[in-house]
């Protein structure tokens, strides 16, 4: 339910983000410059990509704050204090609409091309095997934290054919295998 509830509040951030900063009017703009922790939280959200993606990523905070315009595809988003163990995560529009399809269990489009998102702090506690799994079972390998990583999702299935399901391979793998939601997970540290 957590982790739902989060990927609610990140699809709640990118609608925003698509609107003309000019929409949020000058006041909540300007009560959120004067935030003391406005700058740590950016400084948070930004830690989840790569110095070349976080340069232009846009920031909201989980209330849906704009704490930052961007200037490319990417919306960076702090850590969730209401999620113990949640890290940073930076997506592109791709992920977005992904994450909107996973939250309302539909059929999530197929990308045009590869799309990437980032989570370079590691991850929150989740199954590898089933993207609703709320708790661990003796059967959907859960994952305390995934460590630094990269998630790709793919224009075509067949392109996941072959890639380990096996999280602990010390390669990339494919988390929710076997369900539309199927991405591929890509180290970018070693895992402790």
């Amino acid at each position: 339910m957590l982790v739902r509830k989060a990927f609610l509040a990140v699809l709640s951030v990118f609608a925003l983000a698509l609107l003309p900063a000019d929409l949020f009017g000058q006041e909540v703009m300007a009560r959120d410059a004067e935030a003391p922790d406005r700058a740590a939280l950016i400084e948070n959200a930004l830690s989840a990509a790569p110095e070349t993606i976080a340069a232009g990523a846009a920031v909201a905070d989980w209330e849906g704050n704009v704490l930052r315009e961007g200037t490319n595809d990417y919306t960076c988003l702090p850590d969730d204090p209401n999620l113990p163990g949640n890290s940073p995560m930076c997506l592109d529009s791709t992920w977005m609409t992904w994450a909107d399809a996973w939250m309302n269990q539909t059929e999530p489009p197929t990308p045009d091309a590869i799309a990437f998102g980032y989570m370079l702090q590691g991850d929150f506690p989740t199954s590898n095997t089933d993207p609703y799994a709320m708790e661990p079972t003796d059967d959907n390998e859960w994952i305390e934290d995934a460590g630094p990583h990269i998630m790709a999702l793919v224009p075509d299935a067949l392109m996941l054919e072959g890639i380990s399901t096996d999280h602990e391979n010390g390669g990339p793998w494919i988390m929710w295998r076997d369900t539309p939601y199927a991405h591929v997970m890509i180290p970018a540290a070693a895992r402790k």
